[in-house]
């Protein structure tokens, strides 16, 4: 790992700081102004996988919001079991019944349709888009968010290295790359047909497959497991639009930022968070609608999103360019940005080393600059001897 002087970063940061302006120029600007408008995206239909919390529940939401029928699919139900890998304390109804519930007390067109099932099995997917062919009869957006939560997520062992965490089990390999990938692959595979047919049948609709990945798939990210699986669902994205692209079926990639789900939030709270993820501040943390404002934003464009097939869109770095902000009111920074990295990997070592504080003018002012993706292909950031 690359190491440097304490002397060396400091100098470098004072130089970059002063130089904010000039950033600026260059940049998008961070301006909290939202000129997000709910999309009418009535009469189309969405499944979502894994769409009882989190991310997935963010993005049920917000196209439930514009108007779409959206088939919410969880293992999480009140009619079963509930999944158990994260502790979500008082976030006691995370389930596919609460999600579609939401859905259907807003004020809009949305219709949320409550599917308890479980990814990881081929023929449940199948029988839900089954369903959807038979109410509807057509599909124009699926989103593959399920995902199993990797084991001793809640403490420094999430990070270990490869062979202390998998040999003689491979749970970690499993869980990063079963219902995530696997799961994901198979959803799609079940739903094309489908999409395909409601391309032809709707003239100027190009339904859309978003896969949720993460910077994982750019750059390390917590273990070997987790970042071969994020690349493999960039991968999959990207391979399935050079099929899909002659039937006007559209695919990306979205990498949220750091999200502020049920389970991150209740990990804050009971002290495990920093631990676990090695130093992030949630506070900086986006909410999971905030992806699902993308993915609206998305469906309803569809010559954007011909443009970004197969390609990685980063949600914080789409809000910026089309100029909306988080349901909250705030614009988080891309992962990328300086204003997200410094923060939370430079400066705290600074501070460390030193014994004392920034002078507030410089962390204050870092410039909301995009580091090119080429920076993150050598490992995880530099720490200070």
């Amino acid at each position: 790992m690359r190491k440097y002087s304490i002397t060396t970063v400091v100098n470098h940061l004072l130089l970059l700081c002063s130089y904010t302006s000039a950033f600026s120029a260059n940049a998008p600007t961070n301006a909290l102004v939202d000129l997000y408008n709910t999309p009418d995206l009535s009469s189309r239909v969405a499944i979502v996988t894994g769409g009882s919390r989190g991310i997935g529940k963010g993005i049920a939401l917000e196209l439930g919001r514009a108007g779409m029928t959206v088939y919410v699919a969880s293992r999480s139900s009140r009619s079963g079991s509930i999944s158990s890998e994260r502790d979500l304390g008082s976030f006691e109804d995370c389930t596919v019944e609460r999600t579609a519930e939401e859905i259907n007390n807003m004020s809009g067109k949305g219709k949320g349709v409550a599917i308890p099932m479980d990814v990881s099995n081929d023929a449940e997917i199948a029988k839900l888009v089954q369903k959807v062919q038979e109410e509807c009869g057509r599909l124009d957006v699926l989103i593959c968010s399920a995902f199993t939560t990797p084991p001793n997520l809640t403490d420094a062992s999430f990070r270990d290295e490869f062979w202390k965490q998998d040999a003689g089990s491979g749970a970690m390999w499993d869980a990063c790359h079963g219902v995530g990938l696997r799961g994901a692959y198979i959803a799609c595979c079940e739903s094309v047909p489908l999409m395909i047919d409601t391309a032809k049948q709707h003239t100027g609709t190009r339904p859309l497959i978003g896969i949720i990945s993460s910077f994982g798939g750019k750059s390390y990210t917590f273990n070997v497991a987790y970042g071969v699986g994020k690349a493999a669902a960039d991968r999959l994205a990207s391979d399935m639009s050079v099929q899909l692209s002659k039937y006007n079926v559209d695919t990306v990639a979205l990498y949220p930022g750091l999200v502020k789900t049920e389970g991150n939030i209740e990990m804050e709270k009971r002290g495990e968070w920093e631990e676990a993820s090695g130093g992030f501040d949630l506070a900086m943390g986006e909410t999971p609608q905030f992806s699902g404002r993308a993915m609206a934003l998305l469906t309803a464009d569809s010559e954007m999103m011909k443009e970004r097939s197969g390609k990685v869109v980063v949600v914080a770095e789409l809000a910026k360019e089309l100029g909306f902000t988080d349901v909250d009111g705030r614009l988080p920074p891309s992962i990328r940005s300086l204003k997200f990295i410094l923060p939370n990997f430079v400066f705290p070592q600074i501070e460390k080393e030193s014994g004392s504080s920034l002078p507030s003018w410089i962390t204050d002012n870092v410039p909301d600059y995009l580091l090119p993706w080429s920076t993150f292909s050598g490992g995880p950031p530099p720490t200070i001897e």
